[in-house]
């Protein structure tokens, strides 16, 4: 029997694929609970326009993380810091603080979470961040780190 995945079903398929299933397995349990539906003609079409958005929704995210990437390579941005002698800082430049003033400074949306740093900022000076925009597309934002005044 032919049936439409609502989600993924470990060991069948993904969410929107089109499985062969064993009768009393998909009457029994996957369309009881809501797991998949039979695949009709009009159940298909759906799945077909479904897939068709996902594909554009997933092109438009790739044409703006290409655009994030390029604005970043012209951008410094600048943090202020207070520190001790020596350089150090005291406590340390966060990712959080680095996409803050990316927003405040560039107005560019870009998720802590998706900027790396290779160690934390502990000192002044001049850094390098790299940011996972998805869809293996990443960029690098330069920081530099400035005495607060």
């Amino acid at each position: 029997m032919k049936v439409i995945l609502k989600q993924d079903v470990k060991g069948k398929g993904k969410k929107g694929q089109m499985i062969e299933a064993a009768e009393g397995y998909a009457r029994n349990f996957l369309i009881p609970k809501g797991l998949a539906v039979l695949a009709t003609p009009d159940a298909m079409n759906t799945m077909k326009m479904q897939a068709k958005a996902k594909a554009k929704a997933d092109a438009e995210a790739k044409a703006a993380a290409l655009e994030i990437a390029e604005k970043l390579k012209s951008c410094q941005v600048k943090i202020a810091a207070k520190g001790g002698e020596g350089g150090k800082l005291f406590g340390a430049v966060t990712s959080k603080e680095i996409s803050a003033a990316l927003k405040e400074q560039y107005n560019m949306d870009v998720d802590a979470k998706k900027l790396m740093l290779a160690e934390p900022i502990k000192a002044f000076g001049g850094y390098e961040a790299k940011a996972k925009l998805g869809f293996e597309i990443s960029g690098t934002v330069h920081v530099l780190v400035v005495e607060a005044k």
